[in-house]
C-alpha cells in the first residue's frame, strides 16, 4: 500500500492549480491560499534525490513565500528522509494512515445523516464548524469554503451532518480518486456534538460515496487514539505511517 498511496500524493499534487515537477519531486500549489497544509510537496515512488535538486525544490518554495513542506510514505521512498535531512528539514509530524476498501467498509446502525452541501452559505456553515472543531491545532485556510466548494467540483465530495438548529455539526471531504485510492480529510465535530456519531456518519458516507464512483480504497490518518477508534469502527485498517517534514529557515 504503501507505493499505491505515495503514487496517489503525486497525482493528486498533480491536479494542483501549479504543479511543479523538480527531479523526482512533485510540489502543488494554489494561489488562492497560502495554507502549508494546501502547498507541499511529495517524492515519487522509488525517489533518490540529488542535493541540487533538493536545493531546487527549496527555493520554488521561497521563491512563492511558502514554508518548504512535504508529505509522504517513507517506505515508499527511503532516500528522500536522509537527503532532506541533510538539508536541514526537521520532522513536523508523524501520522499512521489507515485504508478501507469496499470489503471492510461498516455501516453502524443508529448514525446521523449526511447531506451534500449545495449552497454558498451550506459551505461557510461547514468552513465555520471545521475551524471551531480543530481550533488551534491546524490554522483555518483563508477561504476554505472556497476550498472545499472545489474539491467537490474537481470530483472530490463533501458531507456534513446538520444539527437540529440548521448550523453544521461536523463535516469531512475526499478527494477525487487517483491510482485507485481517495484521500478522506479534515474530519472535524463541533465540541457541542461530540459524541454523537457524527465523525463516524460522514466517514462512512464519504467511502461509500467514492466507492460508488471506482475507488478501489480510502485512505485517511488518525491523529490520536479517539480518533483511530472512529475509523476502525466504520472499517479503516491501519496500514503504514506518513512523515511530514518542513524546512523552517532559509538554506545557508
Amino acid at each position: 500500500m504503501p507505493l499505491d498511496l505515495q503514487n496517489f500524493a503525486a497525482a493528486n499534487l498533480l491536479r494542483r492549480p501549479e504543479p511543479v515537477r523538480i527531479g523526482g519531486f512533485v510540489a502543488g500549489f494554489d494561489p488562492a491560499t497560502t495554507s502549508p497544509y494546501v502547498n507541499y510537496a511529495t517524492p515519487l515512488p522509488g525517489t533518490t534525490p540529488t542535493e541540487a535538486e533538493v536545493a531546487a525544490l527549496v527555493g520554488e518554495f521561497r521563491r512563492r513565500g511558502l514554508l518548504p513542506r512535504l508529505e509522504f510514505a517513507p517506505d515508499a521512498a527511503p532516500e528522500v528522509e536522509p537527503a532532506l535531512r541533510r538539508a536541514g528539514f526537521s520532522t513536523e509530524a508523524v501520522h499512521e494512515y489507515l485504508v478501507c476498501t469496499p470489503a471492510t467498509l461498516t455501516v453502524p446502525a443508529g448514525l446521523p445523516p449526511t447531506e451534500t452541501p449545495r449552497t454558498n452559505a451550506e459551505f461557510a456553515e461547514i468552513d465555520a464548524a471545521l475551524t471551531e472543531a480543530f481550533g488551534e491545532e491546524f490554522p483555518a485556510p483563508a477561504d476554505g469554503a472556497s476550498l472545499l466548494r472545489r474539491t467537490q467540483a474537481r470530483g472530490g465530495a463533501v458531507r456534513f451532518v446538520r444539527a437540529e438548529d440548521g448550523r453544521c455539526a461536523g463535516a469531512a471531504s475526499c478527494s477525487a480518486p487517483a491510482e485507485g485510492t481517495a484521500e478522506l480529510a479534515g474530519v472535524g465535530t463541533r465540541p457541542a456534538y461530540r459524541g454523537r456519531g457524527v465523525a463516524a456518519a460522514v466517514t462512512s458516507a464519504l467511502a461509500g460515496d467514492l466507492f460508488e464512483r471506482g475507488a478501489e480504497s480510502v485512505w485517511l490518518e488518525a491523529s490520536g487514539e479517539g480518533s483511530r477508534r472512529v475509523y476502525e469502527r466504520v472499517g479503516f485498517r491501519q496500514r503504514g505511517t506518513r512523515l511530514y517534514l518542513r524546512l523552517a529557515a532559509p538554506l545557508p
